[in-house]
């Protein structure tokens, strides 16, 4: 995991069979701002011979906070610093928290079928379409059939899943037995699960993991976290929780200035995100990012780092109080 304090930007040009090259990359450090251009400058270079060699590479890297290239770490303003841990601000001005090792898997509840229960009731209908046509001998009847399935396909899905959802309990209640059917394949692991606005939260406490690596990969599938979610572990490294309301669900509805938030923002534009976060820190501190809900599991065993990590967690989500959740 990667969350740099200083950044920069190489720019190279050059001329190769009758045309111009330019080649534009970032470079990082924790180091100094001279450090980050030198980085920077370096990995132009390289881009550049192995663009005029004939590999296929991005001219420009995307100046993007977190879901960057593959690669480019976390591009957002340190906050503070907890041994191995790293808070940053968002670009919406949340704060999130990273580590290394420690795994999080968020659950988000949803009221849409998955692509393949979309992809299934399509294709049924398109049949019934086609059978249709032909049990009425007619093209104009099938192309009708065909053309209502494809417009109403995905509406019928989504009844489909909702009622199915309905029927087993309602989403939490399905994603609490996803849970607790995992623990219970696993005795050895210890799980926390918390509320979170839009679903639930998972902190694994036994033991830490490779963002990359198979268990990890298991466990995402096994609880369906969100798909996007597991990608970033895997790019970044890291593991990442939000562990601050997000700005609209608190009432505040102007964006973080200067907008957009990636880091780092010009000096002339720093009082404006100073006042912009000091009217949402004022806000939030009324609401928690999630609630603890119940530990399961070999819950006497705690990795040690894990212990600081849920601490700082819980200390910074407010988990343990009754607050409004955001």
């Amino acid at each position: 995991m990667i969350v740099p304090e200083y950044w920069a930007e190489a720019r190279l040009k050059q001329r190769s069979r009758r045309r111009n090259v330019v080649v534009r990359r970032f470079g990082w450090s924790d180091d100094s701002p001279d450090a980050a251009q030198a980085h920077a400058d370096a990995r132009a270079q390289e881009a550049m011979e192995r663009i005029l060699a004939g590999e296929a590479l991005r001219r420009r890297e995307p100046k993007v906070p977190y879901n960057g290239a593959e690669g480019v770490p976390i591009r957002e303003e340190i906050v503070q610093r907890r041994g191995r841990s790293i808070v940053s601000r968002n670009s919406y001005g949340a704060l999130c928290l990273n580590t290394p090792d420690v795994l999080f898997a968020d659950i988000d509840f949803s009221d849409r079928a998955s692509g393949r229960l979309r992809a299934v009731v399509l294709c049924l209908l398109v049949v019934a379409a086609i059978a249709i046509g032909s049990v009425k001998q007619s093209l104009g009847w099938g192309v009708m059939a065909t053309v209502i399935a494809l417009m109403f396909g995905g509406a019928l899905a989504n009844l489909l899943y909702r009622l199915s959802v309905k029927l087993r309990g309602g989403t939490e209640k399905i994603a609490r037995a996803r849970i607790a059917a995992f623990v219970a394949a696993r005795p050895d692991w210890h799980l926390r699960v918390y509320r979170t606005p839009a679903g639930l939260r998972v902190l694994v406490m036994h033991r830490r993991f490779d963002p990359t690596g198979d268990e990890v990969a298991a466990l995402f599938k096994a609880l369906g976290s969100d798909p996007m979610y597991a990608r970033m572990c895997r790019r970044q490294h890291c593991f990442r929780a939000r562990v601050s309301p997000k700005p609209w669900r608190i009432g505040i509805d102007r964006h973080m200035r200067p907008r957009p938030g990636t880091w780092p923002v010009s000096p002339e534009r720093m009082p404006d995100r100073r006042r912009w976060i000091e009217g949402y820190e004022r806000v939030a501190r009324d609401h928690a990012a999630c609630r603890f809900i119940e530990a399961l599991g070999s819950i006497r065993t705690v990795d040690d780092e894990a212990g600081r990590v849920m601490a700082l967690h819980d200390e910074l989500c407010q988990a343990q109080r009754a607050l409004p959740i955001a």
